[in-house]
């Protein structure tokens, strides 16, 4: 398979390198190890809001996804899902990209749109097979909220999710235990005292100081034994679901083995056209580091459009870069699939 961009990571970055590439006549191919577009957005917060998407004052992750995804249709894209690359070599002027699928791609240009790498959610430590459980009654992140509706739900952690679905579960009237090691939160402080306030109300149960013990199951999960780290004695909840929100193991994962400038967990770019040291590969997004990032959104919007002008000249050495506005360019307006009814 040959592309004119590779892009590795199919979150809000490296979808909107599909359309400033698709503007510029270039065909991009994504691969992501997730089942499905929209990187953390869609796998972590898709019901949560987002505020600072210029011209969009309010969108949830997942209608950001959508959106983006309804952007970049007028363009041809392949995009490879539940893979991961795991190789990277170069072929005279092209690179090689191999997955753990053995799929492999031929590319001028790779962009690295890996947000914070791959992740992999915390899991407590049981002398339990949880991943009979596994969405099922045990989950990690929340896709669907309206399936805890009605439900007995317990909620494990202290951070900002284990506070945010505390307060959102209960609006729809899910029966909530929250549940954390220690009578303190590491989370947002405005959310804390939401959920103070409901627990204060009896909206909610907060139960500190526990941790989970051991749940008691049959075909399903019924029950959960606490251990509380004060009195040591245990306590059993019945529920009908767990939610773990103990956060993410953040690995760069085969990135570490490319050969690229790395600061920590980041991979240093030059602010020009935010390519690393090895020509033809660039990072866009929250992989990337230089002196003043921010880890916005549209700050990786901004670094992938100037990364694609670079990425044409790579594949069409010697010529211009076509710059056009997309209100009043015809050929973009062709390319886009406008017709203006004036």
């Amino acid at each position: 398979m040959k592309t004119d961009i590779l892009i590795i990571g199919a979150g809000p970055v490296g979808l909107f390198t599909v359309f400033e590439a698709g503007l510029l006549g270039l065909k991009c191919t994504l691969v992501d190890n997730l089942d499905k577009p929209g990187g953390q957005c869609a796998e972590l917060y898709p019901d949560k809001p987002i505020f600072d998407i210029p011209g969009v004052p309010y969108q949830t992750g997942q209608e950001h996804v959508d959106a983006l995804l309804k952007q970049i249709e007028p363009f041809d894209y392949d995009l490879i899902l539940k893979e991961r690359v795991e190789e990277i070599t170069k072929n005279k002027e092209h690179w090689i990209v191999k997955t753990n699928n053995k799929t492999e791609i031929e590319s001028k240009n790779i962009f690295i749109a890996a947000g914070a790498g791959s992740f992999e959610p915390i899991k407590p430590t049981l002398e339990k097979d949880l991943s009979v459980f596994e969405d099922k009654q045990i989950f990690y992140s929340i896709k669907d909220k309206s399936i805890f509706k009605g439900k007995k739900v317990a909620i494990f952690g202290g951070g900002d999710s284990a506070l945010d679905w505390t307060i959102e579960l209960e609006k729809i009237g899910a029966d909530i235990s929250l549940i954390h090691r220690r009578d303190a939160f590491r989370g947002a402080p405005d959310s804390e005292m939401q959920v103070r306030k409901l627990a204060d109300e009896k909206k909610i149960k907060l139960l500190t100081p526990y941790i989970i013990k051991d749940f008691n199951e049959g075909d399903k999960i019924k029950d959960v034994v606490l251990f509380n780290s004060e009195t040591k004695d245990d306590s059993t909840i019945s529920v009908d679901h767990i939610l773990f929100f103990y956060g993410l193991n953040k690995k760069l994962g085969p990135i570490n083995e490319w050969g690229l400038e790395l600061s920590g967990n980041k991979i240093k770019v030059n602010t020009e056209t935010f390519e690393t040291e090895q020509k033809g590969i660039f990072a866009v997004g929250d992989i990337n580091t230089y002196p003043g990032k921010l880890n916005l959104i549209l700050s990786g919007f901004h670094e992938t459009t100037l990364a694609v002008q670079e990425a044409f000249k790579r594949v069409h050495p010697g010529e211009r870069v076509p710059f056009g506005y997309t209100t009043s360019s015809k050929d973009l307006h062709e390319k886009l699939g406008y017709k203006d009814s004036k």
